[in-house]
C-alpha cells in the first residue's frame, strides 16, 4: 500500500540531499584563485595591478577552475541595467576599477549575468557571485561619464545568485591620501 507520507518524506530527503551536495560542491575563492601564482599581487592603489605593467597582459586565466561552481565576492560594476535593475556586470576587486582607477587585468574580472535582474543601489555595491564559472576572454562596453570604455573580462558567470554582502574579504584596500577613498565610506 502507498504511504503519502513516506513518499513526502523521501522526496524531502532526497531534495535536502541534492541541495546539501549542491552547496558542498561550491568552492568559496578568492581573487589570488583567479590569476595565475606568479602574478603579483595588487597591495594598494598606488600600485594596482593592472593589464598593461604584466608580461602576459593579465591574460593568464585559472584553467582549474573551469566549469566548477564558485562564490567569489568582489565589487560590481553594470553593464547593462534599466535604472536599479541589473541585467550584467562587471564583477571586479576594488572599488572605482575600470571607471575612476586604472582596469584591472583581464584574469581579475569577472563578467556577470544574474539569474534574475539584480536591484542595484549603487555602482561598486559589494555582492557575492555564485555559479558556474567559465574561463575565456569577453569584451563589454561600459558607458562612463567621459566616453565608451571597452573591457576585457577573463571570465564569466552566467545565470549567477547574487546577493549583496557587507565587504570584500580580499578587497585591495585604498591608501589613506587616495582621493578616490570616498568609494569606500559606508553610507549611513
Amino acid at each position: 500500500m502507498n504511504n503519502p507520507l513516506n513518499t513526502g518524506t523521501i522526496i524531502a530527503a532526497v531534495v535536502g540531499l541534492a541541495v546539501s551536495q549542491a552547496s558542498a560542491e561550491t568552492a568559496h575563492i578568492f581573487w589570488k584563485d583567479l590569476r595565475p601564482a606568479t602574478q603579483a599581487v595588487a597591495e594598494d592603489a598606488n600600485l594596482p595591478m593592472i593589464a598593461a605593467k604584466l608580461p602576459d597582459h593579465g591574460e593568464t586565466l585559472s584553467m582549474s577552475l573551469q566549469d566548477k561552481t564558485i562564490q567569489l565576492a568582489g565589487y560590481a560594476l553594470p553593464v547593462d541595467r534599466d535604472g536599479d535593475l541589473v541585467y550584467q556586470f562587471l564583477l571586479v576587486p576594488w572599488t572605482g576599477a575600470c571607471s575612476h582607477m586604472p582596469t584591472p587585468p583581464p584574469n581579475q574580472i569577472v563578467l556577470v549575468t544574474p539569474a534574475h535582474p539584480y536591484t542595484m543601489k549603487e555602482a561598486y555595491e559589494p555582492v557575492a557571485v555564485t555559479g558556474v564559472l567559465k574561463p575565456g576572454m569577453e569584451k563589454s562596453q561600459l558607458f562612463i561619464l567621459d566616453g565608451v570604455l571597452i573591457v576585457q573580462s577573463g571570465y564569466t558567470v552566467r545565470k549567477a545568485e547574487v546577493a549583496s554582502v557587507d565587504s570584500v574579504p580580499d578587497a585591495v584596500t585604498l591608501p589613506v591620501n587616495s582621493p578616490w577613498n570616498f568609494l569606500n565610506k559606508k553610507k549611513n
